[in-house]
């Protein structure tokens, strides 16, 4: 098949597949004679003629060495699914042959290939390029196709141009390519005020009228921090499309690529040429390319069962089961399985817990067919079918056919490139750095002005030379200054061995940490360990909790003497031993835990783990295996339980299973007991919605609550006998509603509530507790006492919500809780608010229901009220609640917000905060790849912001500031030598001077300020409250910034004005004059950075000294600028002393009575 080169979007590529098949039809003519030989002297003698034969041979494969392809990727795991079809031998003379084709097949033809090839890999470069290019273009327009068109997939048209017109499967990250690289690159610095503000600075110096010294001194500068940010770009660039290679150029074994005479029945083909309709054979630990629909698999029981870890996905780090087709997993041959399959599907959507899809049968009689006929099988295909993109096999081998490739699958189109996170300090340096453009330009004109009335010709021409003159005002290092310490931030906290495992996964907002008002987290998992314990049994009558729940293993070490005694059918009423085992046993058949072993010796010990979607799940499984009724084995058609006591299996069969979802918040199935031969519907789910399933009962709302208050996690457990024609019924109805393919989910939903969900027998209530993490309630006190606001945004119950926040002391004690719950007129909603405003010291408890009331009619008002409380806690929040809350909250007060947790379902609250915390947790990784920073426990979050937080900030101020200042010193210097020469636009500094001076000079000891602290850091835990000066924004603010100002037109003036008074104005004095100057200039900065050093380390003692030493060795070399008799002289070194003194006394003194009169509040905390 050739490929197509173009570059539209559309089939005018077709000039290029008419060019291959001119250059190839001399070869094909003659491949075509070879296969009519093989045809009639072939192992077979024959060769099928049928559209998808496995006869056939692709010329591509001729030249392939097939002893390398026979040895090439064995797997031990298990053996292939399907028998090798190939022939055992080859012809031999199909060698020969192809050797004879190859040298006889004309002289020109080779030719006219290599003229082929050379024209194509000349124009590849630029195809490659164009493509990634547009890559995101195309992928949103393949999404924006009509959504109700469905898709005919068969494996008998992989080779058809039809397989063209989806997306090509090959990953890519990288956001450059070679021709791309520069010109975006070029784009994101100078779209930049400053840098487009250097550029055309640099750029005027190729105007005579405009140069003032050489082109170097603002060219290298610049080309300094582009370089820098390019290498860093590359780099990662780089990385990511090492990553891409290497995933791409995976091999898979692709079964209806290869003709069934080779010496094996696959070809291995790379991720990226994985085409749909392709059918792969997968093994153990392989990564799945592409999402595929599950065809067959290698379970012993030959059931299509298989597991797959879907961490990487959806961050949930239990195994899901899926099932493959009952109609394929029959199937022995591969050449069956391509000619008698095919699959309806809708378009791709983001949805990885949905699935809607036909699979087609077709008989022999119509295989090759290519759509459904009437003679065909339809079966339904579901979420249990599927294998989405970059999940991994966990168990054994299987087959599936490719639905969906690249921009396609749902891991493409569920990962949303985040805009990028720019930090507060940021915007705070920027909206100062517009203050000294105004200070540039004003200077510029106000020189000019000074020269006096009328104005010279050339006015303008000297304003603009002015404007090159003092551009060092605006520092072009400074954001490679920030951008740099924000690295050493991001590497200081992966290292810190108090919080192991952090990881910093956005780079550019560390300085936030250390300006946080608000922290929204979640309950189970971020407060809690998610790790369940069964505690509570509530039969209505009876509960067992403690050491009571040993009576429930009595009642269930004699459950099959009362399980048989209890009548078929019986309506009397049950003693409580019955309904004991009635529960129990429910409990242990109503779920989808999995047992697993390791190995058989685990299997023969009964040493089993449970695999499970939800932790609950496994403690209820544990806790019915700890009373004495054991999970023995599970999968798609039956489970097994263990009577421990008596050794006895008990056998039921499962006929239908209904998975728990967010939307249902319930879970059922329906099974038959093998032994009583009685069907029974089972079901748990949450109070809210079971109270109108079971039947009527007067207890079931008081002790959920009951529970609740006792921070447990309540479920409502029931059940239901069916009769065999109510059941026959239901299967009629069911299998109806799950072939439809639209809102197949609702129909579904519908069937099960008319048969199934009514007048269920109410057995009993469980609770489960969830323990606080390991120092929660000593972190949010700490957090609290930092003047951070914390809101609990949670999905569970209003009590048990409000259990866990007194207990982690989220609520303080004593303090009132104003709650406010199923508020739906909205004519009420803002009377509930009155008692907030008057007590703003209370703590507000509200449900999703009432939450999402507010935040349709009254939003600007509640958020109002409600940001001034220390604390709030928000009960069945849905996932976009939370996010909507963190918006609104950043929107009106316009502080930083935090958001923390640790589940899927908290992802779009931490990609909507300023600052995005994820927990690596029970619930999986989801949230924490999502997230800014990620740590393992809550407790870790206290020092993230207290200490690195803080320090991460007022370094960051600091090193702002120097920076700001090193610039405006060397410009007052200039503007104090324009004003002195009769307001000329000379260059004072020129060359070199003005590169070395604000690189080799001086950045590395005003970079080293990024190792500095101010306090000890166990002084942030003792003093939280210190933590409340960083959200003021003081050590960078107006008044900080202005007092810098101060300072550098002090010093500035003072070194310019004393080196023209000691050395003066004369010509053959100047070079004298700037060896006074500058010296001073250097000097000056590096005391200014020792005078400013809170402690002293290594890396600020090194950085001072070597710079010192740098400069007085490069002074030698300095002759085109400097009089180097002049510096080697006394007067030199007397001069430099007065001028130091004059300049730095001053300051030192005025911050030294500032600091005894009015001591900051963390020298206070230092002295103690």
């Amino acid at each position: 098949m050739s490929r197509r080169f173009s570059f539209s979007e559309d089939n005018e590529g077709d000039s290029f597949d008419d060019l291959d098949v001119s250059l190839d039809r001399a070869l094909n003519n003659a491949s075509n004679n070879l296969f009519e030989y093989n045809k009639g002297h072939g192992p077979n003698g024959s060769r099928q003629g049928s559209q998808g034969s496995m006869g056939a041979i692709p010329l591509s494969n001729m030249g392939h060495s097939f002893d390398r392809i026979r040895g090439e990727d064995e797997h031990s795991d298990s053996s292939p699914l399907i028998a090798n079809q190939a022939y055992s031998t080859l012809n031999r003379s199909f060698s020969s042959s192809t050797s004879s084709l190859n040298l006889g097949g004309g002289r020109s033809l080779p030719f006219s290939l290599s003229i082929k090839r050379a024209f194509k890999k000349g124009i590849n470069f630029f195809i490659s390029a164009k493509k990634e290019l547009n890559q995101g273009r195309l992928g949103v327009s393949l999404r924006d196709g009509n959504a109700s068109d469905e898709r005919y997939i068969s494996p008998r048209n992989v080779k058809s141009k039809s397989s063209d017109a989806y997306p090509s499967n090959a990953v890519s990250n990288a956001k450059y390519n070679a021709i791309t690289f520069v010109p975006i690159i070029l784009y994101d610095q100078f779209r930049f005020f400053f840098n487009l503000y250097f550029l055309l600075v640099a750029l005027s110096q190729i105007i005579p009228a405009l140069r003032i010294g050489y082109l170097s001194s603002y060219i290298v500068p610049l080309a300094f921090v582009l370089t820098v940010t390019m290498m860093k770009e590359a780099g990662d660039d780089i990385a990511r499309r090492r990553r891409d290679r290497e995933q791409n150029n995976e091999l898979y074994e692709v079964l209806n690529r290869t003709p069934n005479n080779l010496a094996q029945d696959y070809k291995l083909v790379p991720s990226k040429n994985l085409k749909v309709g392709d059918l792969v054979r997968l093994h153990k630990d392989t990564r799945i390319p592409a999402d595929m629909v599950l065809l067959q698999t290698s379970d012993k029981e030959g059931t299509g069962e298989a597991f797959i870890k879907t961490d990487q996905l959806d961050g949930e780090t239990d195994w899901k089961l899926r099932v493959a087709c009952p109609a394929t997993q029959s199937i022995t041959t591969a050449a069956q399985l391509i000619n008698t399959i095919s699959i309806i599907i809708n378009p791709p959507t983001k949805s990885i817990h949905h699935f809607a899809g036909k699979l087609v049968y077709h008989p022999q009689s119509v295989a090759g067919s290519v759509s459904p006929t009437t003679g065909n099988e339809t079966y339904a295909l579901t979420i249990d079918q599927t294998l989405w993109a970059n999940t991994v096999l966990a168990s054994g081998t299987a087959i599936g056919i490719i639905a969906y490739t690249g921009t396609e699958t749902r891991q493409a189109m569920n990962t949303t490139k985040t805009g990028v996170k720019t930090g507060l300090l940021e915007l705070e340096i920027n909206s100062l750095s517009k203050i000294l453009c105004f200070v540039v330009a004003a200077l510029s004109v106000g020189l000019v002005l000074a020269h006096g009335f009328p104005l010279r010709d050339t006015w303008y021409i000297d304003i603009l030379r002015f404007l090159i003159l003092f551009s060092t005002i605006i520092p072009v290092s400074l954001r490679v200054n920030l951008d740099l310490a924000k690295s050493v931030y991001a590497s200081q906290i992966h290292k810190d061995n108090d919080i192991p495992d952090t990881i910093v996964r956005t780079s550019t907002i560390p300085e936030d940490l250390g300006r946080i008002e608000y922290l929204l987290s979640d309950k189970t998992g971020t407060l809690t360990q998610n790790d369940m314990e069964m505690k509570k049994l509530h039969l209505g009558t009876v509960s067992y909790a403690g050491e009571s729940l040993d009576i429930v293993t009595d009642y269930v070490t004699n459950m099959l003497t009362i399980l048989d005694a209890k009548p078929t059918g019986a309506t009397k009423k049950k003693d409580l031993s019955s309904k004991v085992c009635d529960l129990i046993l429910t409990l242990a058949l109503c779920h989808n835990v999995t047992p697993t072993y390791e190995n058989e010796d685990d299997e023969v010990n009964g040493d089993v783990s449970y695999q499970a979607a939800s932790p609950d799940e496994v403690a209820i499984v544990k806790f019915t295996e700890l009373v004495g009724l054991k999970l023995f084995k599970r999968d798609r058609r039956s489970v097994s339980l263990l009577h421990t006591m008596t050794n006895q299996t008990l056998e039921f069969e499962i006929l239908y299973n209904f998975p728990f979802s967010s939307d249902t918040k319930r879970m059922g199935i329906i099974v038959k007991d093998k032994h009583h031969d009685e069907i029974w519907f089972l079901q748990k789910g949450a109070d809210t919605v079971m109270s109108a399933i079971v039947n009527t009962n007067d207890w079931l709302d008081e002790e959920t609550g009951n529970m609740a208050r006792e921070g447990l996690r309540t479920l409502v457990i029931g059940k239901k006998r069916l009769s065999s024609h109510l059941y026959e019924n239901f299967v009629q109805d069911y299998k109806k509603a799950t072939l439809s393919m639209h809102d197949r989910d609702s129909a579904m939903q519908k069937v099960i509530g008319q048969y199934l969900e009514l007048d269920l027998e109410l057995l009993g209530l469980t609770g489960v507790e969830d323990k606080l993490q390991h120092d929660v309630k000593t972190s949010i006190e700490l957090l609290r006492n930092a003047g951070i606001k914390i809101w609990m945004l949670t999905g569970d119950k209003v009590e048990t919500a409000k259990c866990v926040s007194i207990s982690a002391r989220l609520i303080s004690r004593g303090q009132y809780v104003h709650q406010i719950t199923k508020v739906s007129h909205p004519e009420l909603a803002m009377n509930q608010l009155e008692y907030l405003k008057v007590n703003k010291n209370a703590c507000l408890l509200i449900d999703g229901e009432s939450l999402g009331m507010y935040m349709k009619y009254y939003k600007k008002e509640f958020f109002e009220v409600v940001i001034n409380l220390p604390a709030v806690v928000a009960c069945r929040c849905s996932p976009q609640q939370k996010a909507d809350v963190a918006t609104m909250i950043r929107e009106i007060t316009g502080k930083r917000v935090c958001c923390i947790g640790d589940g899927g379902n908290d992802v779009s609250m931490i990609q909507c905060a300023d600052v995005g915390v994820g927990i690596v947790g029970k619930e999986g990784k989801q949230a924490s790849l999502a997230a800014d920073f990620s740590i393992d426990q809550f407790c870790h979050l206290v020092k993230l912001l207290l200490w690195h937080g803080r320090n991460s900030y007022k370094r960051s101020a600091r090193l702002g500031q120097f920076v700001i200042h090193r610039g405006l010193l060397i410009s007052v210097a200039q503007a104090v030598y324009s004003i002195s020469t009769g307001f000329e636009p000379l260059a004072l500094y020129q060359g070199w001077l003005m590169v070395g001076y604000s690189t080799l000079y001086t950045m590395a000891p005003v970079f080293s300020l990024t190792k500095d602290n101010d306090i000890d850091e166990h002084l942030t835990r003792l003093y939280p409250e210190l933590y409340k000066e960083l959200t003021l924004g003081k050590s960078l603010s107006y008044k900080t910034f202005f007092v810098w100002v101060l300072i550098s037109l002090h010093q500035g003036i003072v070194i310019q004005i004393l080196s023209q008074a000691f050395q003066t104005l004369d010509q053959d004095k100047f070079k004298t004059m700037v060896a006074l100057s500058f010296s001073c200039l250097i000097y000056n900065e590096l005391i200014m950075v020792a005078i400013s050093v809170f402690r002293w380390n290594k890396v600020v003692t090194s950085t001072v000294v070597i710079t010192l030493m740098i400069y007085v060795v490069s002074v030698p070399f300095l002759s085109d600028y400097f009089d180097l008799e002049y510096v080697a002289s006394f007067s030199y070194l007397w001069q430099v002393a007065v001028i130091l003194a004059l300049s730095l006394l001053p300051v030192w003194i005025s911050r030294y009575i500032e600091r005894k009169l009015r001591p900051p509040s963390y020298a206070k905390v230092q002295q103690d």
